[in-house]
């Protein structure tokens, strides 16, 4: 699975910055000043997830929204 197979949110942080998160995964979100940062750092957050479950032999858990 790839992170195109999940529901993102995204959203503002008050006063500043910006919130992206996988709300299937726990722990899957990232917290950047902008729109973008926070999109291209979740990314990165999703694959060391994903590395992680891989390597303890799980699968990802499934989008169910």
């Amino acid at each position: 699975m790839s992170l195109d197979d999940y529901k993102v949110v995204l959203y503002r942080n008050q006063p500043d910055g910006w919130v992206a998160e996988v709300p299937a995964i726990r722990g899957c979100y990232a917290l950047m000043p902008t729109r973008e940062e926070a999109l291209a750092e979740l990314a990165g957050v999703f694959e060391m997830i994903a590395a992680e479950y891989g390597e303890k032999g799980l699968s990802l858990p499934a989008d169910l929204a």
